[in-house]
C-alpha cells in the first residue's frame, strides 16, 4: 500500500513523508486511531516509503523492487506482529507462524482497511480471543537481531499491542527504547488506553483522525455514482471508511426502520420478537452486525444533540429526523444516556468475540428496563 491508496489524511502524509527526506525518523511510533481510522494502511505505506529505493517527495514509487515486494507483504526486512488464535491447536509453533503469515498477506491484500474482527473471521477465530503471545516478543528479538538482507532498515509493525500478553509486552521494553541501529518500529492501536505506559512513554504518537466527509465522499465516488446513497453512507459512517463501504453493500437493507422496530419492541418489552430479532442478529454478518449498532449509537447521538437544541451539528436526514422528534417526546434524555451507553458496552462485547445474540438479547433486555424504569420516573 502507497499513500496514494489512502484517501485525505494530507496533514499527516506530509509530516511522515517529511521526516523521511530530512533524515528525522523516530525509532518507535504508535499509530493511534479511534475504530474505523486508517491508521494501519498508514503505517504500512509509511514503511513502504521508508524501504523505497526512489521515493518521491510525497509517496513511494510502487516500482522499485522493494516497492514490489511491499506491495504483497513479503519484503524480507518488512516484519509483521499480530493478534491470533491458534483455532487449529497446532502444535508445531514455526508451522502455525508460518500459516498465520500467508493468511495476514491475503487479508492485507483482499480486506486493505479491514479491522481486528474482520481478520479474526478471515482465519475461522472469530470465536476465540486472538493476543500477541508471550512467545512473540522473543520472536521480535530474534527477527531484529539480524541484519538487514535488502534493505538498509528493517521495519517491525506491531498491530494491536493493547492485545499483547503481558509478558509480551515486558519482553519487549528494552529493545523499543533501544532498537538495532536502522531499525523502526512501527506500533498501531484502536486503543492506546490500554497499553503500558512505559510502551507510551517509548513512541513517538501519531494520532490518525476519522476521516472527513470531503475524502470519504471522494473515495466512495467510483464505487457508487448516486449521490443521494453515496451521501447517507458518508454521513451515517462519520469518517468510518470501513463502515461507509458495508453500509453501501447493504443495499436494500433499512438500518433506520429496523433500529426504529427494535427500539419499539424494546419500549414494549416483546420478549418473544426481541429473542426471535436476536436470532436475526446472530445470523448477520460481523460487518452488519457491526454498522447496525453504530448506526444505533449515531442515532442515540443525535437524539441528544438535538435535545441539547445544538440541531446546527446533526447528521440525520428527513425520516431520521422524524424519528429523532418521536423518540425525544416518549424517552427522556437520561434513559437516551444510558441507552447510548448500553449499546456502547454490546459495540465493545461483540468487538472481543463475544455470542452477538446473547450481546443483543442482554442489550434489548437491558434497554428495555431503561425505558421502564425512566418513564416510571417522569410519571
Amino acid at each position: 500500500m502507497r499513500f496514494a491508496d489512502i484517501p485525505g489524511l494530507t496533514d499527516i502524509k506530509q509530516r511522515l513523508t517529511r521526516s523521511v527526506r530530512d533524515g528525522k525518523i523516530a525509532h518507535a511510533q504508535l499509530f493511534m486511531g479511534r475504530e474505523g481510522a486508517l491508521n494501519l494502511p498508514l503505517a504500512i505505506a509509511y514503511m513502504t516509503y521508508l524501504h523505497c529505493a526512489n521515493r518521491g517527495e510525497s509517496d513511494a514509487c510502487g516500482e522499485c523492487p522493494a516497492c514490489s515486494k511491499n506491495l504483497k507483504y513479503i519484503h524480507p526486512d518488512t516484519h509483521f506482529v499480530f493478534p491470533v488464535s491458534n483455532v487449529k491447536g497446532d502444535k508445531d509453533d514455526d508451522r502455525f507462524r508460518a500459516d498465520m503469515m500467508k493468511s495476514w498477506r491475503t487479508f492485507l491484500l483482499e480486506q486493505p482497511f479491514g479491522h481486528p474482527g474482520d481478520w479474526t473471521t478471515s482465519y475461522g477465530g472469530e470465536d476465540k480471543t486472538a493476543i500477541i503471545s508471550k512467545d512473540e516478543s522473543r520472536e521480535i528479538v530474534k527477527a531484529l537481531s539480524l541484519k538487514p538482507f535488502e534493505s538498509p532498515i528493517k521495519v517491525m509493525i506491531i498491530w494491536q499491542p493493547e492485545a499483547m500478553h503481558p509478558s509480551a509486552a515486558n519482553g519487549i521494553l528494552k529493545i523499543l527504547e533501544e532498537p538495532p541501529q536502522n531499525t523502526f518500529f512501527l506500533l498501531v492501536s484502536n486503543n492506546a488506553e490500554r497499553l503500558l505506559p512505559t510502551i507510551l512513554s517509548r513512541t513517538q504518537q501519531v494520532t490518525v483522525p476519522l476521516l472527513a466527509d470531503a475524502d470519504l465522499d471522494a473515495f466512495l465516488l467510483s464505487r457508487e455514482p448516486d449521490k443521494n446513497r453515496r451521501g447517507k453512507a458518508v454521513a451515517d459512517a462519520d469518517g468510518n471508511l470501513r463502515l461507509a463501504l458495508t453500509l453501501l453493500e447493504s443495499e436494500g437493507e433499512n438500518l433506520h426502520e429496523s433500529l426504529a422496530g427494535w427500539l419499539r419492541l424494546c419500549y414494549k418489552l416483546d420478549a418473544v420478537k426481541l429473542l426471535s430479532l436476536s436470532e436475526e442478529f446472530h445470523e448477520m454478518d460481523k460487518l452488519k452486525q457491526h454498522a447496525f449498532l453504530a448506526y444505533a449509537l449515531k442515532m442515540l447521538r443525535e437524539t441528544m444533540l438535538a435535545r441539547a437544541g445544538a440541531d446546527e451539528l446533526l447528521r440525520s436526514r428527513d425520516a431520521e429526523q422524524q424519528f429523532i422528534r418521536n423518540f425525544s417526546k416518549v424517552i427522556p434524555l437520561p434513559a437516551v444516556e444510558e441507552a447510548y451507553a448500553l449499546l456502547n458496552d454490546a459495540a465493545a462485547m461483540l468487538e472481543r468475540n463475544g455470542s452477538a445474540k446473547m450481546i443483543f438479547m442482554d442489550a434489548s433486555l437491558r434497554l428495555a428496563r431503561s425505558f421502564e424504569k425512566h418513564a416510571a420516573a417522569v410519571n
